[in-house]
């Protein structure tokens, strides 16, 4: 199983449309999508719904997703060409519980890619990209905790913006490489050029 994760620093910054992008770009690998979503205090993983429960079986869920509508990010992974998606729902900082429940899942999967930073404290990608803003103020804990592990950056902008980031250096990432975006499109031709890249190279080691 090849596997590539596909993080960012807030919300709205284009990681569900880089996941759309990519699968639609590489249609042959045949994707098993998953999207993550960490609810907070007092909103129900099974429905996504706010509830006061306090039982195990309320602190994730994974369902699978079958409307191709595309109103929903994970419609959008199967209306762009995954074989399959799962939507992945925790607790905040319960991700760990859902974990053995989507391996389980996906280890049959030729080609997987999960829009997620947290995941990484689970798994270790054949590809992680991390999708950033400048104009975006807000850096979320996990995607600083795991910038310096992005095998390359997607970044909004030409270069020559200021950053809206307050202490967020990309200096670990200086020898990676980045590509710039001007949404849309949010997947370039070099983007899906490097992904192709490290995933033959993942085939070719096996």
């Amino acid at each position: 199983m090849s596997l590539i994760v596909i993080g960012g620093h807030s919300r709205n910054v284009g990681k569900t449309s880089v996941v759309a992008g990519l699968i639609t770009a590489l249609r042959e690998f045949e994707w098993t999508a998953a999207k993550i979503t960490q609810y907070g205090h007092g909103i129900c993983s099974a429905n996504g719904k706010v509830c006061n429960c306090a039982t195990s079986e309320h602190s994730w869920a994974i369902s699978e997703e079958r409307d191709r509508s595309g109103e929903s990010d994970t419609s959008r992974f199967l209306l762009a060409g995954a074989s399959r998606v799962l939507w992945v729902r925790t607790e905040q900082g319960k991700l760990g519980l859902a974990m053995p429940a989507l391996q389980a899942k996906i280890k049959d999967a030729g080609h997987v890619i999960l829009e997620s930073n947290s995941v990484l404290q689970f798994l270790r990608p054949d590809i992680y990209l991390t999708v950033l803003d400048p104009a975006t103020a807000d850096f979320k804990k996990s995607a600083r905790e795991f910038l310096d592990r992005a095998d390359a950056l997607i970044l909004h902008g030409k270069g020559t913006e200021e950053s809206a980031w307050n202490r967020v250096s990309l200096n670990p990432n200086k020898d990676r490489p980045i590509f710039r975006i001007s949404p849309p499109p949010y997947v370039t031709s070099e983007v899906v050029a490097f992904v192709k890249g490290r995933l033959a190279e993942r085939i070719a080691g096996n």
